[in-house]
């Protein structure tokens, strides 16, 4: 049976920046999939990367692991920050973006302290959590 996956995937990481910079909590963080320059780890930022996942051909269904590297000026606003974007992502099942809608969210590794060895001042969180998104046509 020929596989019924979409010819093009939902960009599933500008579906999570674009969830995230309409949290009030997070309205003056950088949101993006790269570091902006200058970026030294000390600034408000979460960064977001899609770490793989897997099409469910029959479901008709992406299940990308998206991680969030989360910074703050401190660790304890690395924290907050990185709870605010969490409790986003796992508040946007229903959630439609043109022809693709978030039918699942599911925590894989909640927020945990991950010093980075780039940015040598950093205050950074990491956590994964897996969406399951659902293409029409």
């Amino acid at each position: 049976m020929p596989s019924s996956a979409p010819g093009t995937f939902p960009d599933v990481q500008a579906i999570v920046r674009d969830l995230l910079k309409t949290r009030p909590e997070l309205s003056d963080v950088y949101v993006a999939d790269a570091p902006d320059v200058g970026f030294d780890g000390t600034q408000r930022a979460v960064l977001v990367s899609r770490m793989g996942g897997a099409w469910i051909d029959d479901l008709h269904v992406d299940q990308p692991l998206i991680q969030l590297e989360v910074y703050g000026p401190l660790k304890s606003d690395a924290f907050v920050l990185a709870n605010a974007a969490r409790a986003t992502l796992l508040a946007a099942i229903g959630t439609r973006f043109g022809t693709s809608t978030v039918t699942d969210v599911v925590e894989a590794d909640g927020p945990r302290w991950l010093p980075d060895y780039v940015y040598a001042g950093a205050n950074r969180y990491v956590c994964v959590l897996r969406l399951s998104v659902r293409t029409d046509g």
